[in-house]
C-alpha cells in the first residue's frame, strides 16, 4: 500500500507520520510537498498536524488554498483514502471535505494532554480493528479543537454514522469532564457520507509503539492497510 504525506510549511507532525507508516508499519510512503498537483499512484493521502502557515486568519484557512488541495479533493472524489489529524482536520473543513468548523478550544487555551476516545463507528477503513463502543486513548495537543456544526448537520452526521470518534471518560461515558475543548457532542472525528475522508484531532501517530505508553494509534493505520488489501484481494 502507498501512502502520501502532506507536507505544508508549519507542519510539525510529518515526520511522525511519515515514521509510524514506514518504520512500524512498513509500508510504503512518500512526503508529498504542498505546490504538488498530482496524486496519482498513492492510496491513501494523510494530512499531518502542525501549524500551517502558521494558522494565519484561523487554524487550515490559508492551507486549503494550497496548490496540492485541488488534487487532495478530487483524489477523495475518486475515493481515495483521505486521513486529516489534527491541523489535517481543520484543513478539511476548511476545503469543504468534511463538514463543521473548528472554534477555539472553550477553555482559550492550548490543550496537550491524553483523552479516552469511544469508538462510534467501527464499520469505516480507518476503524476496523476496533470494536463499537470499545475506549482507546489518544493525545491531543490543539487550540482550536472546538467542533461545531449547525443541529441540522449534526443530526444528519448522528443518524448517518459519520461521528465516529467521542471524548469520554476511561470508563466510556460521554460527559461535560470528558471533553477538553468543548466540541459538540464531544464530537472528536467524523467521516464524511462517502466513508473515505476521516478527520480527527487526536494525534494517532503519538500512540503507535509501545516506548511511547501505547499502541491505539497504530490501529487505526493497521485498519487502513487492512482494508486496502481486502479491497484488492476482492479485486475491487
Amino acid at each position: 500500500m502507498k501512502f502520501g504525506v502532506i507536507v505544508f510549511p508549519g507542519s510539525n507532525c510529518d515526520q511522525d507520520v511519515y515514521h509510524v507508516i514506514r518504520t512500524v508499519l512498513r509500508q510504503q510512503v512518500n512526503y508529498i510537498w504542498h505546490t504538488e498537483t498530482n496524486l496519482e499512484g498513492y492510496d491513501c493521502v494523510v494530512l499531518p498536524g502542525g501549524f500551517s502557515y502558521g494558522d494565519y486568519l484561523r487554524a487550515g484557512a490559508i492551507a486549503r488554498f494550497a496548490p496540492v488541495m485541488p488534487a487532495v479533493v478530487e483524489f477523495a472524489r475518486q475515493g481515495g483514502l483521505v486521513l486529516g489529524i489534527c491541523n489535517g482536520f481543520q484543513i478539511l473543513l476548511e476545503a469543504g471535505l468534511l463538514p463543521g468548523a473548528m472554534l477555539r478550544n472553550s477553555c482559550l487555551k492550548f490543550r496537550c494532554q491524553d483523552t479516552y476516545l469511544r469508538v462510534e463507528n467501527n464499520s469505516t477503513p480507518f476503524t476496523n480493528h476496533f470494536r463499537k463502543g470499545q475506549v482507546i486513548r489518544m493525545p491531543i495537543a490543539h487550540n482550536e479543537g472546538n467542533y461545531y456544526v449547525d443541529p441540522e448537520t449534526l443530526r444528519q452526521l448522528k443518524d448517518k454514522g459519520q461521528v465516529v470518534f467521542r471524548y469520554c471518560t476511561p470508563e466510556g461515558e460521554v460527559t461535560p469532564e470528558a471533553n477538553p475543548n468543548g466540541s459538540l457532542e464531544n464530537i472528536a472525528g467524523i467521516i464524511n457520507e462517502g466513508g473515505n475522508v476521516l478527520g480527527l484531532m487526536p494525534h494517532p501517530e503519538r500512540c503507535a509503539e509501545e516506548v511511547l505508553g501505547g499502541i491505539d494509534g497504530r490501529e487505526l493505520f493497521a485498519s487502513i492497510i487492512d482494508w486496502w488489501s481486502g479491497k484488492r484481494a476482492a479485486g475491487v
